[in-house]
């Protein structure tokens, strides 16, 4: 039931708070929001950085890191293992709290202050260009995964071993150019499909083998088009294609997706399991509404990508409990208004801590109690004064806000948010948040992208030593041994753009599937919710019943 309209201090287009939300605002002693979710996942997604790789030094020990964090960053940066070390001592940099200003200002000082770590991600071998990977071998300028081996360019991926390009994958193997593929084998240039190999350019296909160009196939072999063929005559029909060249491969993903906008079916969501739930891409959730890219999640509201209960306004939640205002708020439980932190506890305003408990406002700690910017208290001092710091903080207005939008630790341009919610340069100054100028670097021996041969059995192994210019971004790439090693071996033309330039491409339909829209389903007409925006030009849009008749 509807309980108040809004207008949102970002956008400021009314938005809705219902009373379930109230419950839960109510709950967690938070005011009621500001601003529309859209505008809440921005200024939250605007804290988890997706930015360029760089080599930089620690700054405690001089020893050479790789960051994504950016030079602007204003807090000194340090490897990861010297950061849990014992060579500092977080502590150092506490400070009293002073009534007479503003709390928020005194942690933005503090965090400026405080060393962080140069990466997230842990047990990882021979992955120095990765960030927020974790237990990989042989992983390269690769983001979000886990259990990887000998990946480049992937972005949220789990157990996959000798792929390229792929983002938002599970379990893939020798594959390239895919997004929300799983459990599949030598599969290429595709889109949401499952427990398929040795195929090409699928969208929507399950346990297939053998398909080229082909969408809502089930259980099928050797199909073209969605057309049958015997096993001899598939080869031969494929044999006329030359996939090692781009310019044949480009018109292949065109006309892919025409397909997909014209012929495909598409169900109204991708949910999974979703019990009494609203929201995309929802697996195996109950009573979640408002959330995106949500699995194994119960009593959720406004949550954007990760699981957790009875959690409310986060991201990236990971095995997170009463929570509130998290961004990468990980196995916390009972926290408001994280940033980074993992395995926390009835703790507020806290970035990059681990392991701590009963803190408020603190900055790189880690196995720490009962302490206020940093500076340790006893139980009874430490509730007091939080008890003194939190009415100061609703006195200002302050209590029940994220940090500000100032102190993230890149500009707008290199976060995850500019991935789902892109703006220009104007759109996110007027939103509040920093944008970063690239600066790249000049080199001599330099090709453009555009002048990379057309097809793979062109290139010479001395494209190895030269950079290549992304026309787009202006940023340079390189080609490694390894990664011409397999175009050559799978017959794949080389990339003619910059690596992040291709994943923000790939998972661009994600970004236009976040936003629930009105219509008919195509098949009965009758009303349904689904999340394809009018950019995706998807013409059978179907009901799950109907979705299920004509395909499954």
């Amino acid at each position: 039931m509807q309980q108040e309209t809004k207008q949102c201090e970002k956008c400021h287009k009314d938005f809705s708070i219902l009373e379930e939300d109230s419950l839960f605002y109510e709950k967690f002693d938070l005011p009621l929001p500001s601003m529309c979710v859209y505008c809440r996942w921005k200024y939250l997604l605007a804290f988890w950085v997706f930015g360029k790789f760089r080599i930089a030094k620690s700054a405690l020990s001089g020893k050479t890191i790789i960051t994504v964090i950016p030079e602007s960053a204003p807090f000194p940066i340090y490897e990861r293992a010297e950061f849990v070390s014992d060579a500092w001592d977080p502590l150092t940099y506490g400070k009293d709290y002073d009534a007479s200003s503003s709390f928020i200002e005194q942690l933005v000082e503090l965090q400026s202050k405080v060393p962080h770590p140069h990466q997230t991600g842990i047990k990882n071998f021979n992955s120095d260009w990765t960030d927020d990977m974790w237990e990989s071998k042989d992983a390269y300028l690769s983001r979000s995964g886990l259990h990887n081996e000998s990946i480049s360019y992937g972005y949220r991926v789990l157990n996959c071993k000798n792929s390229i390009d792929i983002a938002m994958c599970w379990d893939l193997e020798r594959s390239y150019d895919c997004l929300y593929c799983f459990k599949s084998y030598n599969l290429k240039y595709s889109f949401n499909s499952r427990d398929c190999m040795d195929s090409l350019f699928l969208y929507d296909c399950r346990n297939c083998q053998n398909c080229f160009m082909s969408w809502n196939l089930r259980n099928q072999k050797y199909c073209v088009l969605n057309q049958p063929y015997s096993k001899e005559d598939y080869f031969k029909k494929i044999a006329e294609y030359n996939l090692a060249s781009r310019s044949s491969v480009e018109a292949f993903k065109k006309e892919l997706w025409q397909h997909i906008q014209q012929d495909a079916v598409h169900r109204q969501d991708y949910n999974l399991q979703a019990v009494n739930s609203q929201g995309n891409l929802l697996n195996n959730d109950k009573n979640c509404y408002q959330c995106y890219f949500i699995e194994d999640s119960e009593n959720c509201r406004y949550c954007f990508r990760g699981r957790g209960k009875e959690t409310i306004d986060s991201i990236s939640l990971f095995d997170s409990e009463k929570c509130s205002l998290g961004a990468l708020d990980q196995l916390g439980y009972g926290n408001t208004c994280n940033l980074y932190t993992t395995s926390c506890r009835y703790s507020s305003y806290l970035d990059n801590c681990e392991e701590c408990e009963y803190c408020f406002g603190c900055v790189g700690l880690r196995k720490k109690k009962y302490c206020i910017l940093n500076k340790q208290y006893t139980k009874e001092e430490y509730e007091s004064l939080v008890g003194r710091i939190k009415g100061d903080m609703k006195n200002r207005g302050e209590w029940g806000k994220f940090f500000p939008l100032s102190v993230a630790y890149c500009g707008y341009n290199l976060s995850l948010a500019q991935m789902m919610f892109p703006m220009t340069k104007d759109e996110a100054l007027k939103f509040g948040v920093k944008w970063e100028e690239a600066v790249e670097p000049h080199y001599e021996n330099i090709i453009s992208g555009d002048d990379l041969p057309d097809t793979i059995d062109q290139v010479k192994d001395e494209i190895v030593k030269q950079r290549v210019l992304c026309p787009e971004t202006k940023l340079s790439y390189n080609i490694t041994k390894d990664e011409l090693a397999f175009y050559k071996q799978h017959k794949i033309p080389l990339p003619r753009r910059h690596f992040d330039w291709r994943t923000l491409e790939r998972f661009k339909p994600f970004s236009l599937m976040i936003m629930p829209q009105r219509g008919t389903c195509y098949f009965c007409k009758k009303e349904i919710e689904h999340y394809y925006g009018l950019e995706l030009g998807f013409q059978k849009v179907a009901c799950l019943e109907c979705y299920q008749r004509e395909v499954a």
